[in-house]
């Protein structure tokens, strides 16, 4: 099996200096469709529910419309991708593969080529090249 290829992408869309969708925030969405449960979602992914609830707030700030609709109750509470938010989650991905895509194939030609599979031992001197230090003295032959 081929050791995977050394690059880590991180698509970001930015509104503002606010990140209105990347990975986390993808998954995120994933979640809530999953659980039907903004704080359950959270819960799912390790998430205080204040965390939670400020990514989908900052979503919902960041686009034309909500991505995230939320019934409050006590009986029927709970929350859902909106079409919009469907419609961002699946064009993000479609996003992420093609960049993962292209990118592969063009960082396999640059591997294949140049890339070490591990970097060389640095250099240890005690001393670099041209230092002079007292009583040095050039060699005989020199």
């Amino acid at each position: 099996m081929a050791s995977p290829l050394p690059l880590k992408l991180k698509l970001q869309i930015l509104c503002g200096d606010e990140v209105a969708m990347g990975p986390g925030k993808a998954d995120l969405l994933e979640a809530i469709a999953q659980h039907h449960s903004i704080s359950a979602a959270g819960r799912a992914m390790g998430m205080s529910y204040r965390r939670t609830w400020l990514l989908v707030d900052a979503m919902n700030r960041c686009w034309q419309g909500p991505l995230v609709a939320t019934t409050p109750g006590n009986q029927k509470a709970g929350a859902q991708l909106t079409p919009l938010g469907e419609a961002i989650l699946a064009q993000y991905r479609a996003l992420q593969d093609e960049v993962e895509q292209v990118s592969t194939q063009r960082l396999t030609a640059l591997v294949d080529q140049l890339l070490l599979p591990s970097p060389r031992p640095q250099r240890h001197r005690d001393k670099q090249e041209g230092d002079k230090q007292e009583g040095d003295e050039p060699s005989a032959g020199a």
